[in-house]
This record gives structure tokens, C-alpha cells and sequence, in this order.
């Protein structure tokens, strides 16, 4: 394992081969933080935290001068060029944020290597693809971290630098087949029934009867439910892309009890100052909380109230067709997943051992 000096601390960072008992050692140590962007742990930087590295690890403990920073003429005439070129193409503020990241992190391990300038934005083959290899294989960086990291880079070449051709070599990971995970109606059912705050009911009823995303459930605001129509109106979807999806009568009374207990005006759920909407990270909680409240042991996210949503459409006998629509997929290849995992296709196959 090595550990060096970064801003904010030591910087500690496994190789291969550790195990639960060092991430144990890492975790007994006073002040330590979990890094997620960098997949590195963050300690204090004195000498006691030195100290009992030495005395947990010994040997195996290699102690690495501090990477430089990317250069003033990379990051403070490339950056600044990279937000304005995503700002006006439309990528969201989130996306604005992720993407700067990245590539602010790109520069710093070109520096860190010895790149020129013209070495690390030139030729994705020498940069870009041994920035990724040294994400996968040395910072052990997760498929959607990768896949961001790809992303951002893509889009540094294609949209700054004006080579959509050079963009194209640099590689993305093949995509993974993974089904997602679905509640069965009684797992949601349960999950309902452990959920008795008025806001957070209205938020869980919301996102499964709705099928919606954990940043467009936060977003709404009181004018976007169509109670005439019995409408739900997203605006500004993934992509930026606004679509209706269905207003449940039963989710609607929910919002008109918790609305008469706190009324709001700006934001349909704001957040403790009222003129921020709630937090993505809070509804997330909450949505876990009451999964294992209900004694379900499948992983559950708001994600996974959209694949439920999704999934018992499906097995209702709605179309296809109508669920992309209301999921605001642009591809209806997206969509098709669900005929994977919808019980009532399957229910219908019997197993050949019952035959016997």
C-alpha cells in the first residue's frame, strides 16, 4: 500500500492483494474519511496517524512523495474553455460538475507523469487510454467511474479541442447485460406500509407510482401535478427532455396530506432552506430505511422503485411502447429490459423437474 501528502490529509491507497482485515486496520484510525472520486482513503496528516500505519502495515507501507499539480497553462487555459463548451451544449449543471472533475484529475496525472502539454491533449493513445488503464487497474475505479471517466475525455476532444475523430479511439468499456432489481407488488406494498412521515410518504409513493428519477422526483414543483388530467409533468428529464407520466389518485392524496401539514411553494419537497429543493442523498435514505424496515434484503434504491414501476406496468399487460414513453427512455431497446424480468412471461414455463 502507498500513502503521500495531498491536500486535506495523507492520501492512503491499496494495491492488489488487501484484504477486509487492512480496510478494518484503515478504519480503526481517528479522522479517517472515504475519498470516493479518487477510490482512496484520507487521514489526518501528523504523526501519530504515521505512526499507527507503521505499526499496522510495517513493511508493506510505501511512503511517496506528493503528485504535482496539473499545469497552471493546462488546467487555467483548458478548464475554463471545457465549462463554457459544456454550458453551451446544454449538459446540466451535475453533468457541468462530473465532467470537470475528471478532466481536472486527467491533467493532474499528466503532470504527475511528466506529459508536456501537447503530450497529454495530443494523442489519446499515449494520454487518455493510460490515464483509463491506470483508473482500472491501480485505483481499482468502479464500471460507472470508468465510464464517466470516458465520457469526459470524449467530450474533451470532440467538443474543445474539435477532433471527434481522435475521440472515437478512445475506448469504452462493453457494455454490461445486468437485469435490474424489481420489488415484487407485495415487497412495495410492505415498504408503503413502513413509510408513515407525511413528506417522505408522498416522496416513496411519488417515485414508484411515477416512475420517476431521484433528481426529477426532487425537482418538482406544486405546479407539475395536472390533477385535472391526472398528469405528473417532468421537466427537464435526462437529456433535458420533459415528458408526462401518470399522477396516481392514491400518490396525489398523499401530497394533498402532506401538503396540508407543510405547505410549500417554490419546490413541491424543499429542503431545510426553502428555496433549495430536497436533497437526492436524503430521499435515497429514506427509501433504504423503509426497505429494511419491511425486512427486504434486496438493495433498494429510488432507481429500484422505477424498475418496479416499470416491471408491474409490464406484467399488467400495458404496452411497451406506452412505458417508454412514461420512463422517457429515447431508445425503446432501454425499455426492453423489463420483458426480461417481468414475472408473468416467465410464470408461464414450467420448470422440467415438476414434469417428472
Amino acid at each position: 500500500m502507498w500513502v503521500k501528502p495531498r491536500a486535506g490529509g495523507l492520501e492512503v491507497t491499496f494495491g492488489r492483494g488487501f484484504t477486509m482485515a487492512d480496510v478494518a486496520r484503515i478504519k480503526s484510525i481517528p479522522g479517517r474519511r472515504w475519498h470516493q472520486d479518487r477510490h482512496s482513503w484520507v487521514l489526518p496528516d501528523d504523526e501519530s496517524t504515521l505512526r499507527r500505519l507503521e505499526a499496522r502495515f510495517g513493511a508493506r507501507l510505501v511512503r511517496r512523495t506528493p503528485d504535482p499539480p496539473a499545469s497552471d497553462a493546462a488546467g487555467q487555459a483548458l478548464l475554463p474553455r471545457v465549462r463554457e463548451a459544456l454550458v453551451l451544449n446544454g449538459y446540466s449543471a451535475r453533468t457541468r460538475k462530473t465532467y470537470l472533475g475528471h478532466l481536472r484529475r486527467f491533467l493532474d496525472w499528466c503532470a504527475s507523469m511528466g506529459l508536456r502539454d501537447g503530450e497529454a491533449i495530443g494523442d489519446p493513445a499515449r494520454s487518455a487510454e493510460a490515464y483509463l488503464l491506470h483508473l482500472v487497474e491501480r485505483r481499482h475505479a468502479s464500471r460507472s467511474y470508468h465510464i464517466q471517466a470516458v465520457s469526459a475525455l470524449r467530450f474533451l476532444w470532440e467538443h474543445v479541442f474539435g477532433q471527434p475523430l481522435l475521440a472515437t479511439r478512445i475506448p469504452r468499456p462493453r457494455p454490461e447485460k445486468n437485469l435490474p432489481a424489481v420489488l415484487s407488488p407485495d415487497e412495495m406494498k410492505r415498504m408503503l406500509e413502513q413509510v408513515h412521515h407525511p413528506k417522505h410518504r408522498a416522496l416513496v409513493m411519488l417515485a414508484y407510482s411515477a416512475g420517476l428519477r431521484v433528481g426529477e422526483l426532487v425537482r418538482l414543483r406544486p405546479a407539475d401535478l395536472d390533477v385535472e388530467r391526472g398528469l405528473l409533468h417532468v421537466r427537464r428529464g435526462k437529456g433535458g427532455r420533459d415528458r408526462y407520466t401518470v399522477l396516481s389518485r392514491r400518490a396525489l392524496e398523499a401530497v394533498a396530506v402532506y401538503q396540508a401539514a407543510f405547505p410549500s411553494e417554490s419546490w413541491l419537497f424543499p429542503g431545510p432552506n426553502p428555496a433549495r429543493h430536497y436533497t437526492a442523498r436524503s430521499v435515497q435514505k429514506i427509501v433504504r430505511r423503509a426497505a429494511e424496515q419491511a425486512g427486504i434484503r434486496k438493495r433498494v434504491s429510488v432507481h429500484t422503485l422505477r424498475h418496479s414501476f416499470a416491471t408491474h406496468l409490464l406484467e399488467g399487460g400495458t404496452d411497451l411502447r406506452y412505458i417508454q414513453e412514461l420512463l422517457g427512455h429515447q431508445s425503446s431497446r432501454t425499455t426492453q429490459i423489463y420483458t426480461h424480468v417481468a414475472q408473468a412471461r416467465l410464470a408461464k414455463i414450467t420448470s422440467p423437474l415438476d414434469e417428472l
